[in-house]
Formats: C-alpha cells, structure tokens, sequence
C-alpha cells in the first residue's frame, strides 16, 4: 500500500507503535511531535522500514505550529490519506475542587483543542482529493469514570463527540472519522494510574491500522472499544 500518514505524538507509546505498524504497511509517516531525540529515533525507525518519513517539531495545541506543519506535510506527500490524532497528555489525582483551572486547560487544550486544530488543518487538502480517514485515539476515560482524573476524561468524552459530529459533516465527501478507545495499555501514561496494562501499545496499534486502511467505510462516526 503506498500513501502518507500523519501521526501526532509519535514519539513513544501508541504514537510510535502506530507509526510503525503504518510503516510496515508501505505508507511514508509525517511524524508531529515535540522536538527532541526520541522525534529523530523514531523517524529514523520509520525509514528503517524503507519507507519515507518526516519529522516535525510541533505541539499539537498551538494553531501556528499547526498550520506550519501541515502545509509542510501537504507540500512533502501531497494530502495525507491517513490523519492520527494520538497525542495526549493526563494529570491525575486531584478532585475537581483541588485541580487548578491551569492544570484542567492544559489537558483539554492538548486532549481536545490539538485533534481539532490537527484535523481542520489537514481536511481542505483532503477534502480536495476527496478520500481519506482521520482516527482519534480516545480512551475507555471516554466511556467510564475514575476519581481524580475529570479533565482526562472530559477531554476524551469530548474527543468521541468531536469525531463523530466530524463524522456526520463529512457524509459524501469520501472522507470518514473515527474514534478508537484503548483501556489500559502499557505504556508510560499508565503509570500511577492503579490499573494494571491488560494490552499492549502494538495491540493498539494493529487496531488503529485496521480502522485507518481496512475497516469498511460504515464504520464512520463509531467509537471503537478495546477492553483487553
């Protein structure tokens, strides 16, 4: 299979795992992330794979960065035909009367904010060559409550509402979201969390390349769960 991808926190966890498995499938990687070593490792893991790969330092919650890294993405490959909304942050433990409005903003800017400055930033040159998918991994935070962890699971509760209201706006376009929903994966971000991991970031990452390149185009606008 040939054809560009997008992936936004590549660097580690789901992100690097779903790089790599669209890797292996014959498409070039445009890999959005913070700048930094690991950025440059895992471009250079991608290319490992023979296949092409662009990194770009970007944070996902500021639309310049935005902006300035899909029109480079759009420039190297052309329209992406696969968007990966990966990137996320958690800040857990605190009670919504202890948490601080600084510390909610952050994880609803980057959880939330990031996915749709991403995918309005991509969609025009999508939309133009009508096809392509755009996958949002959630969490089971989108569908069940912990203590502790409201603006996680605001911000992915929202992150399914915003795919599948995008879902809708793009019937007939050629063009389909979707919402993927791992539970505890083992990865860092889990880490304090008290689950214990009951899949891996592969297993992930396997699910996420079946919903971007083979699930049938009726699976727009649904949230898929993965319990482990």
């Amino acid at each position: 299979m040939t054809g560009v991808a997008v992936v936004t926190g590549p660097s580690r966890g789901i992100g690097r795992a779903t790089a790599l498995a669209l890797a292996r499938r014959g498409l070039s990687v445009a890999l959005l992330g913070r700048q930094g070593p690991r950025l440059d490792e895992i471009a250079d893991a991608v290319r490992r794979l023979d296949v092409a790969a662009l990194p770009v330092p970007c944070d996902v919650a500021c639309e310049e960065q935005v902006a300035r890294a899909a029109a480079e993405v759009v420039a190297w490959r052309g329209a992406p035909n696969v968007v990966i909304n990966n990137a996320g942050i958690v800040r857990r433990g605190a009670a919504v009367h202890e948490t601080s409005p600084a510390a909610w903003d952050e994880v609803i800017t980057v959880n939330l904010r990031g996915p749709y400055l991403v995918s309005r930033a991509f969609l025009p040159a999508m939309l133009a060559e009508k096809r392509g998918r755009l996958i949002h991994v959630g969490s089971i935070s989108s569908t069940i409550a912990s203590p502790g962890n409201a603006s996680y699971a605001a911000s992915k509760w929202g992150l399914v509402g915003f795919s599948k209201s995008l879902a809708e706006e793009l019937r007939a376009t050629g063009l389909q979201s979707i919402a993927v929903l791992p539970g505890s994966v083992d990865t860092d971000m889990l880490a304090g969390s008290g689950f214990a991991p009951q899949m891996s970031a592969d297993d992930v990452a396997r699910f996420i390349a079946y919903a971007a390149l083979d699930a049938p185009e009726a699976v727009t606008g649904a949230a898929l769960e993965m319990f482990g």
